[in-house]
């Protein structure tokens, strides 16, 4: 492994040597050591006394297309999941919680920042040249900003998506005091990488890849590896260790966003989902994706594991947030319901494609571990660490604060969550307590067309309802006309 995987590093301004060289510069030696150790002392009581009282660390692990149904506390019977089943009975486990959107970059933009896909500033999954996505302005505030506003050190690692190289959307831009992984989430699918980014520096790893033409819709950036030697999401996990030893005498923050269980299409068809190897499913009589793909899974499970091992070993799980979610559903089912009998999956605005587990696991706060019906979604994480640090001075967000949920409270009346998804013709979709419309191929008139669910009667949405319930699909488009405000310097698709 090279040099650049070497712990992150974080100092005080003035190291226990460094007062000792100065001490001794002086002709008080002895008098200065006494000193020293007093102060030493009186330091470490200090320190104590802010480590108890200090504000909680935070942690977003976030998962990639993974599913409602990919979990064992969440029904799951074929992939073993332990340490997050375990998470969920210490903590709460949600049953209506909301990704930012049915893809990646604009669901990541949405968590970030806390604003729905109808006021983000990244909207789709478009391309930009060389190669990335399109960079997070610097006009937006991110959690990361605000939690380092607030005194907390702040590490990334893993996939980004929200950025091309040289650009403001870089996560040392936005509030990251350190990085490690994935600039670009077409080089993510990938997981054996020809390199990893470190802080702005490629850090080169000894697999072999093989590029896309440059005429691929990827520019040529898309690859699998020939040779396998180096596991990504491995190496971003044992960063985001090293990063949390390297930070643990003051408040962090750790944005772990591993690339499992996303597939890469530009691998062999039976190679898509890249695994060092099949662990505890190798013998059973499934097909070579389903093998990986359950694996990949208990991979995430064993590396979600090994963060929270981390924190007791360092005792600091007491007073650390830990939130366990994903980007968006699963586009792969296998053999799994890996959306647990939802409707459609990743790209759609059915359930299947914006409901996602999540778990939040907070042991000096959240006593008593339960199941929340609670509706929440991404842009509520936001004010909801600003409530968490009591922040008052937050700009405008979509979301509202679900800590008093995490406390066993009543959570503040919202009216509904807003949607949109800008391929296949776009989309939007509102949920308005029972009620959800889905607008679909918005661009293409001829084809333009609205669905009306009652979720609550009919949670899979087999039956459309909208000719039988008119006034309610006019009431709800009204919502999907207020929240959806353009964006100039949005260019995904014409007129945006």
């Amino acid at each position: 492994m090279t040099n650049e995987l070497a712990p992150f590093k974080h100092s005080p301004k003035f190291s226990l040597l460094k007062q000792i060289k100065i001490i001794m510069n002086t002709k008080y030696l002895f008098r200065g050591l006494t000193l020293l150790t007093i102060a030493t002392n009186a330091n470490a009581q200090k320190h104590e006394e802010n480590r108890i009282n200090q504000n909680p660390n935070i942690i977003i692990i976030l998962a990639d297309d993974l599913g409602y149904g990919s979990l064992g506390c969440y029904g799951q019977k074929k992939i073993k999941t332990p340490h997050i089943d375990q998470m969920a009975k210490e903590g709460i486990r949600y049953t209506n919680a909301y990704c930012g959107t049915s893809v990646s970059a604009p669901s990541r933009c949405v968590l970030m920042t806390g604003m729905h896909t109808g006021h983000a500033a990244i909207r789709g999954n478009a391309e930009v040249n060389p190669y990335g996505q399109y960079p997070l302005p610097d006009s937006c505030l991110t959690i990361a900003e605000m939690l380092k506003q607030n005194g907390y050190y702040t590490g990334l690692m893993g996939k980004w998506g929200l950025v091309v190289e040289n650009t403001e959307g870089d996560p040392q831009s936005q509030g990251f005091d350190d990085f490690f992984g994935y600039y670009c989430q077409v080089d993510a699918h990938n997981s054996f990488p020809e390199f990893l980014m470190k802080n702005q520096k490629k850090v080169f790893l000894t697999n072999k890849v093989q590029y896309e033409s440059k005429d691929h819709w990827s520019r040529g950036r898309a690859g699998y590896a020939t040779e396998k030697k180096q596991y990504s999401n491995q190496l971003i996990t044992e960063q985001a260790i090293k990063y949390i030893d390297s930070v643990k005498n003051e408040p962090f923050f750790v944005y772990l966003s591993l690339t499992i269980p996303h597939d890469n299409g530009e691998a062999p068809k039976n190679q898509i989902f890249e695994v060092p190897d099949f662990g505890i499913y190798k013998n059973k009589n499934w097909s070579e994706n389903d093998k990986a793909y359950a694996a990949m899974i208990t991979q995430l499970d064993k590396y979600v594991g090994d963060i929270n091992h981390k924190l007791k070993e360092l005792g600091l799980d007491q007073n650390t947030i830990v939130i366990f979610t994903s980007d968006n559903g699963a586009e792969y089912e296998g053999i799994f319901n890996s959306n647990g009998n939802l409707r459609g999956g990743k790209r759609d605005m059915y359930e299947g494609g914006i409901r996602v587990p999540m778990i939040v696991h907070w042991p000096e706060k959240i006593k008593k571990a339960r199941t929340s019906n609670q509706v929440c979604a991404f842009w509520d994480i936001m004010p909801t660490i600003a409530d968490v640090i009591n922040k008052k001075d937050v700009p405008r967000t979509d979301g509202i604060s679900i800590l008093p949920d995490w406390l066993g409270l009543n959570c503040k009346y919202r009216d509904y969550l807003y949607w949109e998804f800008h391929e296949q013709g776009k989309k939007q979709a509102v949920l308005q307590g029972d009620w959800k419309l889905i607008h679909l191929n918005v661009s293409i008139p001829e084809k333009e067309c609205y669905e009306l669910y009652n979720i609550q009667k009919d949670p899979t949405e087999k039956n459309d309802i909208a000719f039988q319930n008119p006034k309610m699909v006019e009431k709800l488009k009204l919502i999907l006309q207020q929240e959806h405000i353009a964006n100039p310097d949005w260019k995904f698709l014409p007129g945006e």
